[in-house]
Parts: structure tokens; C-alpha cells; sequence
């Protein structure tokens, strides 16, 4: 049997849509875990990017930062965490925000440096505080590249929270970690074949909402 194979079987099989282990209660933990993690790394990452780009200051700061978090492997961390306090969401969380912050964070910080400076000084010249200068002409300009560093984010997490399985926890990678040790290889492929469906599903989103959120003039420019 190959792969294709294995996620038909998969999907036909009404088992997979009822129940505890059911598909629309593993899809809906996941997507919990998804923007639990993308909300706290949003929280965190969007205003000291736009905080640092709009000054100029603490642009090292933030490439070290990124650069610390990105070398840190969640896997490794999760399993650290875990032993060290227990299995739980807590666990989960910490990985999965420190995944997504870095690409939120100096995204946000080069959109915002990345503005044509004209426009900002003469908000300035006029007397507009700087509140109102990041707010009103840097951020809607920098909005399709900030859109893009958390989408960015959300698709590492979307991909990587499957680890919760590894804790006891719910998500789609239930069905990798029970399928592997079950040697159910229609389960490893279905839930794979979930989480990249998932994975697009995101990309569309965002894709939709850039739509809505940037202006057209900015989206044509």
C-alpha cells in the first residue's frame, strides 16, 4: 500500500469521524493549541517589534534574540520541561512560543524600518505625537510584511504542535504517536495528511486577510 492509500483508508473509515479520538475533536485541540501559542507569541514579539523598528533601537537585541530562540530545539525542550514540572499544557506552550516569536518579532522590526521615511517626517513635521506616526503611517505600511512574519509563525506552530501528543496531550499528533506505536500506518499517514491540510488551510487564511487588512494602494505598491 502506498501513502495516498493509507489516507484514503483513513478518511473512509467513519471511526475516525466520531468519538473521543475523532477527527473534529483532535482538529479543534490542535487549532486550540495553534492560537494559544500564536496569541502569546503575538502578545510578546508585535509590539517590541514595532517598539524597536519605530525607534531604530534594539535592532541586536532582536537579532539575538531570534537568533537564540530559533537554535533552541522544541522537541528537547519540551521533553526538559516536562521532566522538570510534569506533563501538561505548560510544557506545550513554552516550545511553541518561543518557535513562533522570533519570525514575528524581526519581521515586525524590519517592516517597520523597511517604511519610506518621507511620509513619517512630515507626519512629524506636522506635530503628529509618535503614537501617532506608528499607528496611523508606519504600521499601515508595514502591515502586508508584518501579516507575512505571523503567518510565518502560525505555520511553524500549526506544523510543530504535534509534539503535545508526546505529553499526553490532544492534537493531531495523537494520531502520529498512536499510530506509530500501534503500527498503524493509516493513522500515521492521516494525521500527517491533517496536518498538512491544516498547514494550507493557514496559509489561505492569512491570504484572505491580507486581503481585507492592507489597503489596496500599499497591496499594489
Amino acid at each position: 500500500m502506498n501513502v495516498l492509500t493509507y489516507v484514503h483508508a483513513f478518511f473512509a473509515d467513519g471511526a475516525h469521524w466520531q468519538g473521543y479520538d475523532g477527527i473534529p475533536r483532535r482538529l479543534l485541540e490542535h487549532i486550540g493549541y495553534t492560537l494559544l501559542a500564536l496569541g502569546l507569541a503575538a502578545a510578546v514579539g508585535l509590539p517590541a517589534g514595532l517598539l524597536t523598528g519605530h525607534t531604530g533601537r534594539g535592532g541586536n537585541a532582536v537579532a539575538f534574540v531570534a537568533t537564540a530562540a530559533r537554535a533552541l530545539p522544541s522537541f528537547g525542550l519540551l521533553v526538559l520541561i516536562a521532566v522538570g514540572i510534569g506533563i501538561g499544557l505548560l510544557p506545550v506552550m513554552v516550545p511553541l512560543v518561543l518557535l513562533a516569536i522570533p519570525p514575528i518579532l524581526v519581521t515586525t522590526y524590519e517592516a517597520v524600518r523597511s517604511v519610506d521615511p518621507s511620509p513619517v517626517d512630515a507626519a512629524r513635521g506636522l506635530g503628529m505625537p509618535e503614537a501617532g506616526i506608528l499607528f496611523r503611517v508606519e504600521l499601515p505600511a508595514a502591515l502586508p510584511l508584518v501579516l507575512s512574519g505571523v503567518r510565518s509563525a502560525a505555520i511553524q506552530v500549526v506544523s510543530t504542535a504535534t509534539i503535545a501528543a508526546y505529553v499526553s496531550l490532544g492534537g493531531l499528533g495523537r494520531y502520529i504517536i498512536d499510530g506509530l506505536y500501534q503500527r498503524d500506518y493509516e493513522k500515521v499517514a492521516g494525521g500527517a495528511a491533517l496536518v498538512a491540510l491544516l498547514a494550507l488551510a493557514t496559509l489561505a487564511l492569512f491570504w484572505g486577510a491580507g486581503r481585507l487588512a492592507v489597503s489596496p494602494g500599499v497591496r499594489r505598491r
